[in-house]
């Protein structure tokens, strides 16, 4: 089941379960187009502050596709 939530703050309302298996280009197009501010592409085991950016989206890329999607 697609998760659609109520995010924090001034976060776009999307499905963040839609990005998993695009490749990074199609992800990152997306969720610009869905009004996302920042999108930030991770390698899968990427080490990264935890602080919450409010507008910004984290892509974990694997192999060139979305394995992992979130907010902050």
């Amino acid at each position: 089941m697609a998760a659609r939530a109520n995010f924090p703050g001034d976060n776009p309302r999307d499905d963040l379960d839609a990005y998993l298996g695009l490749t990074q280009e199609e992800a990152e197009r997306r969720a610009r187009e869905h009004g996302w501010t920042t999108v930030r592409s991770l390698p899968q085991d990427a080490v990264v502050t935890l602080e919450y950016v409010v507008g910004r989206l984290n892509l974990g890329v694997d192999g060139g596709k979305v394995r992992r999607c979130w907010l902050g």
